[in-house]
């Protein structure tokens, strides 16, 4: 909604209540494994959800920080009551933005074309429409033999829009999540469970300059133990699963404690985060045991672990199950293939987690605005983002079960690093309207930086300027000069050090200076990386019509063809990535382009 207002559309957002407007439901967090390099994304882009969680973050930690850079992830806890404030407030400010409580029961379609949308109340024409509907889309809430046609936090259910859907002929089907309980912060003896501090360093998730507040709260480690993998072991047949009411796919990567016990048997122990919910309350999110066991048995598996004894639970960890579409019936630009101005972004595609939801919302957003003035899309691929690799999943793979962002879903992430997000994607943000001249200007002010520190590698330091460092450092010293470049390929030479050492760094940004260090210690790596990237991009660049007829193309399989025709891939890099389309496929739609069939 903010991408379409802010690149100059009117625009309508409803929900079925405005007290869910940046409501964190699930965990009190924005970020993690690769969930960071998509909130850096879309920052990059001119998106908010960085500047949200800079503004209401309660701790932030560099997770895999003693891995190298491709990995390492920015996670932020936040207030998860000031981020919906803040939320709510940035959306009321936005000019062109409106916003209305109200459930949409009907999607208006005429000649294959979006033309209004129909809620319980009223009907609203538009040229475009974008549906969002998160995990409420039909939802059931289920703790032990109770379910509920609610929402999360007991926010309403969208329990009419689905129908319209099926209508339409959209593929609609069942997918199933779930959420830990919270429990009040005093009845658990704290002193037992294991202190996790934020960093000293101030990260930011956005890029334009922001001052954060950070380490303000303390968030612990705990685990499982005989005691509490035996209570559940002896309640598994009073799971909603197990007595037939949860029918949908549930997430692989973020099981129930259930489902790690039964999985993993030869486990002794899983471990848990007491995480807090925000400032101002007690309420305490136990991140890692969530379950759908009836409430009595919750209160008796939660108290069976070190130091919570006497926990009292405020509100019961609950499953919860809700509609979404298959995403293979979407274009790469989010647009649904029968339906011109019909675009789907979130949980609705089958995705789980807020960064993932936020990514497909600003490109379903951008694209829609496209489609409105009848201007090219923006399509981001995977050889330049993480939004790409997702987007590009989703439509291409498919999935069967709630997609999760994973570093190693992307094949060139040292090149697809959280740090350099602002360089591959704040350009292109600047030039669809969306990055602030503050924005901007951070962003310029890095750019100096990097060609500044690269024009320094070859400069020779005698050895009385480098013993400091490298003494300090562990490393050897040398005995003759040496270069800056050389200087930052010893591997115990960081960047504060850098800094420290040498004077000529004193006026470089922390970001830009890190940027070439990472480039100067992992070059070789990327350079392979960048050479991948380039043989692919004449396959991602060689375009493909939605109209063109794979079944007239002579040698190619018809189960290849039957695949091409679903997916309706709009390039031959997307066309080999479809499931069932194997390399001699792809040489022989290569060869038919290349002799400029008329079917092609």
């Amino acid at each position: 909604g903010l991408a379409m207002a802010r690149k100059g559309l009117e625009v309508l957002m409803l929900s079925v209540s405005l007290d869910n407007a940046g409501y964190l439901a699930c965990n009190p967090s924005i970020g993690g494994t690769a969930k960071g390099h998509l909130v850096r994304e879309i920052d990059a882009l001119g998106g908010e959800m960085g500047r949200l969680a800079d503004k209401t973050l309660t701790q932030l930690r560099m997770l895999n920080a003693s891995k190298g850079p491709a990995v390492q992830s920015l996670r932020a806890q936040v207030d998860k009551y000031k981020y919906h404030t803040l939320a709510k407030s940035v959306l009321e400010k936005q000019k062109g933005l409106h916003l209305k409580q109200g459930e949409a029961v009907e999607v208006l379609i005429e000649d294959n074309k979006v033309v209004g949308v129909r809620t319980t109340q009223q009907t609203f024409w538009t040229k475009a429409l974008v549906l969002c509907a998160g995990v409420y889309l039909n939802s059931a809430i289920i703790t032990g033999e109770v379910s509920e046609n609610k929402g999360p936090n007991g926010f309403p259910s969208a329990s009419l829009l689905t129908q319209s859907l099926v209508n339409l002929g959209i593929s609609v089907r069942r997918f199933k999540t779930g959420t830990p309980a919270r429990i009040k912060r005093s009845t658990v003896d704290l002193d037992r469970l294991e202190l996790q501090r934020g960093e000293k360093h101030p990260y930011t998730f956005c890029g334009d300059g922001l001052k954060v507040k950070y380490d303000k709260a303390c968030c612990y480690l705990g685990y499982t133990n005989p005691a509490t993998h035996g209570i559940i072991e002896r309640n598994l047949d009073k799971t909603a699963r197990k007595m037939g009411l949860v029918t949908g796919a549930g997430a692989r990567y973020c099981p129930s404690i259930e489902d790690k016990i039964v999985r993993f048997k030869d486990k002794e122990r899983h471990q848990f985060f007491l995480e807090p919910e925000g400032d101002s309350t007690e309420e305490m999110y136990v991140q890692g045991i969530s379950t759908s066991l009836p409430a009595d048995i919750q209160t008796d598996m939660y108290r069976s672990l070190e130091g919570f004894e006497k926990v009292e639970i405020m509100r019961d960890a609950y499953a919860i199950e809700y509609d979404c579409i298959d995403s293979l019936e979407l274009f790469p630009t989010l647009m649904h293939k029968r339906y011109g101005g019909l675009f789907f972004a979130g949980q609705i595609n089958g995705t789980s987690g807020y960064e993932e939801a936020a990514a497909q919302g600003l490109g379903a957003g951008i694209n829609a605005v496209a489609y409105v003035k009848d201007q090219p899309y923006t399509v981001l691929t995977r050889d330049n983002s993480y939004i790409g690799v997702l987007i590009d999943d989703l439509v291409t793979k498919g999935t069967d079960e709630p997609y999760r962002m994973m570093t190693s879903r992307s094949e060139y992430r040292l090149c697809l690093r959280q740090d350099n997000a602002d360089l591959r994607l704040t350009p292109l943000g600047r030039s669809l309207g969306l990055v602030s001249d503050r924005r901007w200007r951070k962003f310029q002010k890095k750019c100096k930086d990097v060609d500044k520190v690269k024009a320094m590698l070859n400069t020779s330091f005698a050895p009385s300027a480098t013993d400091a460092i490298l003494t300090e450092a562990g490393e050897p010293t040398a005995k003759s000069g040496m270069t800056l470049e050389a200087i930052m390929k010893r591997p115990a030479v960081t960047v504060p050090l850098l800094k420290k050492h040498f004077n000529c760094l004193s006026g470089v940004g922390d970001e830009g200076l890190f940027e070439v260090y990472t480039f100067v210690r992992y070059q070789g790596y990327m350079d392979r990386q960048e050479s991948a990237r380039r043989d692919c991009a004449r396959y991602e660049n060689t375009p493909l019509s939605v109209d063109t007829d794979y079944f007239a193309i002579k040698g190619l399989r018809y189960e290849a063809a039957e695949k091409l025709d679903k997916i309706k891939p709009l390039s031959v890099g997307q066309a080999s990535r479809v499931s069932g389309v194997n390399p001699a496929d792809i040489n022989v739609l290569i060869i038919a382009l290349s002799k400029n069939l008329k079917t092609v």
